[in-house]
């Protein structure tokens, strides 16, 4: 160093100490996820009465996937606060399992909202019959947030119009939650293939060949393909065509393929029509692939291509004893019961589209309804309704579940964890038709077993597109 020179000392940076917040659930968020509660960290968590009356209505309702999330999210609570005073539940009471980088762990508190009044000084909110419940929830976080104003008091609630009054009403910070967003874009969800551009090989600066039984890998540097994952497609502009069998923390390992092969794959007289149906038929028809997801607009063919590999593996390869296909029934859950007839037959509105399929998988026979007659007795389909598959075990069986954008995490889990030994299940849905308030392709329980599935060795990922029922379909799905 020159003699000359002096010594700069930089000050240090201060930094800013964490602010508590405290938030105000809405009951929609502990419908959404039971443990919500859990998920604010080292911060103050408040439940106003309002929600515990609401929870306790809905714990007894017949609608048997809410009933349950409520009487979930009332055993955490209770958890909690099992063993403390009336005064220490409406100060605050220690959530276990919250502490963060010695910030000292979150508070779970209950707010008496009955006693709120009209006040001059705080916004106050009517009780009006309709509006009742949610406006007690708002004035409550109203109140906190004048009382506190050294903090941050904060609305969570996935109800839009909600969040829209809280904010008009004066309130500052009002959120949705967002603890289940698992991607920022739905534009990064996975598609279970990725498109080189040019030629795959000139990008490639090494590679290695090897032997695994009866099957031929290349072996190439993870660096080469980062984004790479078990049981996805890679293809160039050229001819080149692989799947990823495996991926380790060094390499990828691909299986070459040929576009013509997979595009000769037959399933109950059905071939592809593009090479997305191509790559989801041979995830279908792969051994190794115990769970395969089918995203895609309506008309891309999941449910045929489903069904179609279904009757194909227990009729044709005797691989499963029977064929189930369920689905949720949310706009009128609770009138199911009175429909007549059987389970099954209850659910036939809302799985007509199946029959349709069978009808075009049959058309061509001589007695179309008599064939479709015949493959529902042989093949063993049952139809179900996800609200009444829990608690269930089911053995060497194929099992479909349609219309899976509209489920939340929660009932998505709870109902692939009923797979059992010798099963495969395909699990389909199109997110540009969420028919749930509460849930947003970001939300979705599809979205979230996409991106956590696709890490998993025996799953297989597959977005099926290019609409393929018809030329007016086609322009409704892209213009209307």
């Amino acid at each position: 160093m020159d003699s000359g020179s002096t010594l700069r000392v930089e000050k240090p940076t201060q930094l800013k100490p964490v602010t508590r917040k405290s938030y105000v659930l809405d009951t929609n968020v502990l419908l959404h996820d039971p443990m919500a509660v859990t998920a604010f960290k080292q911060h103050h968590v408040v439940i106003p009465m309002t929600v515990l009356e609401e929870l306790d209505h809905i714990k007894d309702r017949r609608d048997k996937t809410v009933s349950r999330e409520a009487r979930i999210a009332i055993q955490m609570i209770d958890k909690v606060v099992d063993a403390a005073s009336p005064q220490q539940i409406q100060e605050g009471v220690e959530i276990p399992g919250t502490e963060l980088d010695g910030l000292g762990p979150g508070t779970l508190a209950i707010y008496p909202d009955q006693c709120l009044t009209e006040d001059s000084e705080v916004p106050y909110l009517d009780g009006t019959q309709d509006q009742a419940n949610d406006n007690r929830i708002i004035n409550v976080a109203l109140r906190l947030q004048a009382q506190n104003q050294a903090e941050i008091t904060c609305l969570v609630t996935k109800d839009i119009n909600m969040r829209i009054k809280a904010k008009g009403s004066g309130l500052v910070h009002v959120e949705d939650y967002r603890r289940d967003r698992v991607l920022d874009d739905i534009d990064l969800l996975a598609t279970g293939y990725e498109h080189i551009p040019g030629d795959f090989w000139s990008t490639i600066s090494e590679v290695d060949t090897l032997r695994e039984a009866d099957c031929t890998l290349h072996r190439i540097p993870r660096k080469s393909l980062p984004q790479a994952y078990p049981n996805m497609f890679v293809y160039d502009d050229q001819e080149f065509l692989a799947f990823v069998k495996r991926v380790d923390q060094e390499y990828v390992y691909l299986r070459c393929d040929s576009r013509d092969n997979l595009m000769h794959r037959r399933f109950w007289g059905l071939a592809p029509r593009n090479l997305e149906q191509a790559m989801a038929m041979s995830l279908l028809d792969d051994d190794n692939v115990d769970m395969t997801v089918m995203t895609g607009p309506a008309g891309s063919g999941k449910t045929l291509l489903a069904l179609a590999y279904g009757l194909h593996a227990i009729l044709e390869q005797r691989k499963y004893s029977k064929l189930i296909v369920a689905r949720s029934t949310p706009p009128i859950a609770e009138e199911i019961g009175f429909l007549p007839g059987t389970e099954e037959e209850k659910m036939a509105p809302w799985l007509a589209a199946f029959d349709d399929n069978l009808e075009i998988l049959h058309g061509s026979d001589e007695s179309c309804h008599g064939s479709i007659e015949y493959v529902k007795e042989r093949a063993n389909i049952q139809f179900k309704s996800l609200n009444f598959m829990r608690g269930r075990s089911f053995n060497n069986a194929y099992i479909i579940i349609d219309e899976a954008q509209g489920l939340t995490q929660f009932q998505l889990k709870s109902v692939i964890s009923r797979v059992g030994a010798d099963s495969k299940i395909v699990v389909l849905g199109n997110l540009a038709q969420i028919d749930n308030k509460y849930i947003s392709p970001l939300t979705s329980g599809l979205t979230y077993l996409v991106e956590k599935g696709k890490l998993y060795p025996h799953a297989g990922i597959m977005h099926v597109n290019g609409i393929v029922r018809s030329r007016l379909a086609a322009f409704a799905e892209e213009n209307l």
